[in-house]
């Protein structure tokens, strides 16, 4: 008795197995096969418009998920490029300023510097530095 179910589920199982199979690689026929062929042999020189081929949505949820995950990660993948960029610009912008403020302050130090120099030999008189005397 137990060899009997044994192979009544492997069977049934192989069954199922089978009629699934064949049910996700089944193509429906074209509705509009036989227009189509009319259509071409009434118009010899004229060329359809292209279509573009999409394959129907499969009902898997494994195919979907498949599916759904790599439309997220292109978006993830587009996301982080837009934003890589956007940090990228604003880090130049940023590195640009802080040499141009660098710059400036260099020439403002410059300035300061001859300007405290003047007024220290304006105020000074113009002798010599060593009189010669000794302490």
């Amino acid at each position: 008795m137990n060899k009997i179910q044994t192979l009544l589920i492997g069977s049934a199982l192989a069954a199922i197995a089978s009629t699934s199979a064949f049910a996700q690689t089944a193509q429906p026929a074209p509705a509009n096969g036989s227009q189509m062929s009319a259509q071409m042999q009434g118009a010899p020189g004229v060329t359809p418009p292209p279509q573009n081929v999409v394959a129907p949505a499969s009902t898997d949820p494994l195919v979907q998920k498949r599916d759904a995950t790599a439309k997220a990660n292109a978006e993830y993948r587009a996301s982080k490029k837009a934003s890589k960029a956007e940090l990228k610009a604003t880090n130049k912008e940023a590195k640009a300023q802080y040499k141009e403020e660098v710059r400036n302050a260099k020439i403002n130090q410059k300035a300061d510097k001859q300007t405290a120099k003047d007024e220290l030999n304006a105020a000074e008189p113009s002798t010599p530095k060593d009189s010669g005397l000794q302490h």
